[in-house]
């Protein structure tokens, strides 16, 4: 179990980078699950790797398996991409272990639990990032919190302006809002 203090030390970083750093800034729950869940199942992958007898080629080759996820899909929601991440993670992490050790099962279990939490409506249920179209063109900050916040009924916590048409009386923003 050599493996544990780096398991710990990633880990710990991890926390930093997502809830430390990411979260506060940018209010995308959807991407915290992602962010873990990515992160987890390449550790496992990697540390399976590490303590078995396979070529360096051939893990090589397994990680252009894990390559093949789009990150920047329509179809698929980054929690989605989460789950198909460990999925896949846990498929060659069972498929290069030749019998389950208590590391193959302790990086299986790491990857469940991380994904049980980081994907849990208990901590970030009511976070929510959406894309909304008014049906006024506002460029001012303070109106734009203000008009979401009343059709919304939330705490908005960010916004971003993608396209105001002063046309058409439009104004596409994306706004990040905790609901009440």
């Amino acid at each position: 179990m050599t493996a544990l203090p780096v398991i710990a030390a990633d880990l710990a970083a991890m926390a930093v980078l997502v809830f430390g750093l990411y979260f506060p800034r940018h209010r995308r729950a959807d991407l915290v699950a992602a962010f873990l869940g990515i992160n987890v199942g390449v550790l496992a992958v990697a540390t399976v790797l590490a303590n078995s007898t396979v070529s360096a080629g051939l893990g090589l080759g397994l990680f252009g398996v894990l390559s093949i996820i789009r990150l920047r899909s329509d179809e698929i929601t980054q929690h989605e991409i989460a789950y198909y991440f460990a999925s896949l993670a846990l498929g060659l992490i069972f498929g290069m272990s030749p019998s389950l050790t208590p590391l193959v099962a302790g990086l299986v279990a790491l990857i469940l639990v991380v994904l049980a939490v980081a994907d849990s409506h208990m901590i970030f249920g009511r976070f929510r990032s959406q894309q909304i179209q008014l049906d006024r063109a506002v460029t001012d900050p303070s109106d734009l919190r203000d008009a979401l916040a009343d059709r919304l009924g939330a705490r908005i916590l960010s916004t971003r302006i993608l396209k105001v048409d002063f046309v058409n009386d439009l104004t596409l923003v994306d706004v990040r809002f905790r609901a009440r």
